[in-house]
């Protein structure tokens, strides 16, 4: 597991799959992230698998 975002920002995401925690359909998402298009559940930010990306500001 990566220490830093930085490090998390430079790794490919995993495609990971669970079931709808509210309708059980199988769903698919990014490191741990999830959103049901069958009943619009989401499950919380935080439950990913590692940290986020921070933002980055962009060149002008």
């Amino acid at each position: 597991m990566p220490s830093s975002p930085e490090e998390a920002a430079t790794e490919h995401p995993e495609i990971t799959f669970i079931g709808c925690a509210r309708c059980g359909t199988l769903i698919a998402g990014l490191d741990g992230r999830y959103a049901c298009s069958g009943c619009g559940w989401v499950n919380e930010w935080t439950e990913g698998h590692r940290p986020l990306p921070e933002a980055r500001r962009r060149r002008s």
